[in-house]
This record gives C-alpha cells, structure tokens and sequence, in this order.
C-alpha cells in the first residue's frame, strides 16, 4: 500500500510525535508498503531530509513555548496535502492537540481519506480527561474522584484529601501535570497546568502504575512501570532510555491481570475507539484497579509502552503497523 505518515505539529508532544513516525515508517517499509512522511507543518518530507528530521530521541522536556511558536510561525492552517489524497491510507503518528482530539480525523473524514485510530467523535472523548472519566463512572468502571479547577483547597481536602494530581484536562505525556502534596501548593500547580486549557484536579492512587494495550479489539499483555507508589510516571521518565523500569508482562495473579485486561477492553468500547489503544491503571493496596486514562493514539516510539504490551503478547512491532494499516483500510 501507499502509506502517508503523518506526524510532528505544533503542540507540546511534537517531540514524540516525530519519534513514534522515526520508528513507524521504517517498519512499513520494510513491510514492503512506499511510505510518505508529512509533517502537518511544513508538507511532504523529501527523501534528503528524512535523517535530519526524523530523531527518535525526545529530549527530556518538552519543546518550551518559544521553539513551538517557531515552528508554527508563518505556517498555514492544517491542510490535507494532495499528496496524501494519492495514499491508500494515512498513518496517524500524531500525540495531543489536534492530532488526537478529533480535528485531524475530522478534516481526513471530510477528504474521504482513511486513517489509523479513531475517528473524530471517539479521539475527542477519549482525549478530555472529565468528558473520559466521566463515561467511564456511567460504565460503572472504576476511576479516581476529581474536581475542577474552580475548587479550592478546602474542597480539595473535603472531596479528595491532599495528595492529588493536577493536570490539563486534554493533554498527554504528563505536560503540566504536578503532584500536589500539601494545599499550599495548589494554586500554582492549577496556573501550570491551566496553560494548556481547562484542569483537572484528580485523586491520587497510590499503588502500582500498570498498562495494557488493546489491539483489533483483543487486550494485550499487562505491562507495570516501576515508579515510587506515591509518584508519578514524567514526561522525562516516559521517554528517556532506561529511565524507570517497565516489566511485560506484569507479574500479576492470573486473575488479576484478565481483569485488568477486560476493563481495558471495556474502557475502549466505551470510548468507541477503533483499532487500538492504551489504558493506564493504578493498582491499589487492596488488589483495586483504577483506570487513569485511556490513550487513542499510544506513542509508538523505541521506549514506548504499546509495542511492549503488543511484543510480550507475541506480536513484532513491524507486524503491528502492518496491521494497523490494514485494519483502517478494512473500517473505512
């Protein structure tokens, strides 16, 4: 097939977006597919260019406000490219903003042009966080209480108690999230992560930080990522080679972990998500799971976790782009 990889943009997760296209494109081609890279910012990337543009490193921060404002400076709006129009299906290796919450998949729908993932109504519920949480309480799946932004500290320590988890409502890796402690640190950790649009003030679940992947509508393996029980898993951690450990398959009751892997198929069909996606747990000192969220489009880069659930369950990471190719052009 004649495959367009879309990645890059202008939001905080640029930087993985081009990592997870540095690992996708050359497993499609060694699958025999002719592969396209698009940045959505600047088009169609020639042959010559590839080496320089595709880094599967992501620094360990986020791009800063200025180097994005750079990039997107003096760009057009997204546009369908008519190179991708010529493509069979386009690969969506996109992460937060408008690639993941519904935009992209709503202009590629309108071009009639099939694409990997999810379509526009499920990329955008998955994606905000209260809109998310708020399907999965009406499922009757289990996550953590949470709050708004317009609560204050009393409310916080009323409804939740300290320590919570305040994050930007749609957005991912972790970008302006903190860990709050105490009530005096609430107000800054709101401003932080109000950078990025509306908040979330959540629960913390102290206990084990777990994932699986679902694939094809069939649930991975269940992976557990070795962090401090009362930590979080940063942005820093998440892409950093050896940074923390990550274990595939967790070592979990069997029990435990066809539990863990049914409600994360639950928590996609909730969603309405299509072909896969990552749902991330806490497991608490009672053997609870708890869903964190839901990821539509997972990161596809060297450390990341989707492929290591899809590897422990016995698939290679080449045979699982093939696969998602293949999948997109069958829904659509």
């Amino acid at each position: 097939m004649k495959v367009a990889v879309l990645f890059g943009g202008t939001g905080e997760e640029r930087d993985v977006s081009i990592a997870s296209a540095a690992a996708v494109i050359p497993a499609l081609r060694r699958s025999g597919h002719q592969v396209l890279p698009v940045d959505t910012v600047f088009g169609a990337i020639a042959p010559g260019d590839e080496p320089r543009i595709l880094i599967r490193e992501v620094g360990e921060n986020p791009p800063a406000d200025v180097g994005l404002g750079l990039v997107s400076r003096g760009t057009i709006p997204v546009r369908i490219p008519s190179e991708v129009r010529d493509c069979d299906v386009v690969f969506l290796a996109l992460h937060g903003g408008s690639g993941e919450d519904g935009r992209i998949q709503a202009l590629l729908d309108l071009a009639e042009v099939p694409y990997t993932g999810s379509g526009p109504l499920a990329s955008g519920l998955a994606m905000d966080k209260i809109v998310s949480k708020t399907l999965l309480r009406s499922a009757g799946l289990p996550t953590p209480d949470w709050l708004t932004d317009e609560a204050d500290a009393m409310a916080v320590e009323e409804s939740l108690g300290f320590p919570v988890v305040v994050k930007p409502s749609a957005q991912g890796s972790t970008v302006g999230l903190t860990l709050v402690r105490e009530a005096v640190d609430l107000g800054n950790a709101i401003s932080e992560a109000a950078r990025y649009g509306h908040v979330m003030i959540e629960q913390l679940i102290a206990g084990r930080e777990l994932t699986v992947g679902v694939f094809d509508g069939m649930a991975l393996a269940v992976g557990e990522v070795m962090v401090d029980s009362e930590e979080v898993f940063s942005y820093e951690a998440k892409y950093q080679p050896n940074a923390v450990s990550e274990i595939f398959p967790a070592e979990l009751p069997t029990e435990l972990a066809q539990s863990i892997r049914t409600a994360a198929v639950q928590a996609h069909d909730v969603h309405r998500l299509s072909g896969y996606s990552r749902t991330d747990f806490r497991l608490d000192d009672h053997g609870k799971a708890w869903i964190i969220e839901t990821n539509s489009l997972p990161g596809l880069t060297s450390t990341s976790l989707f492929p290591q659930s899809a590897a422990a369950a016995g698939l290679s990471f080449d045979e699982v782009c093939d696969r998602i190719c293949r999948l997109a052009v069958t829904r659509r």
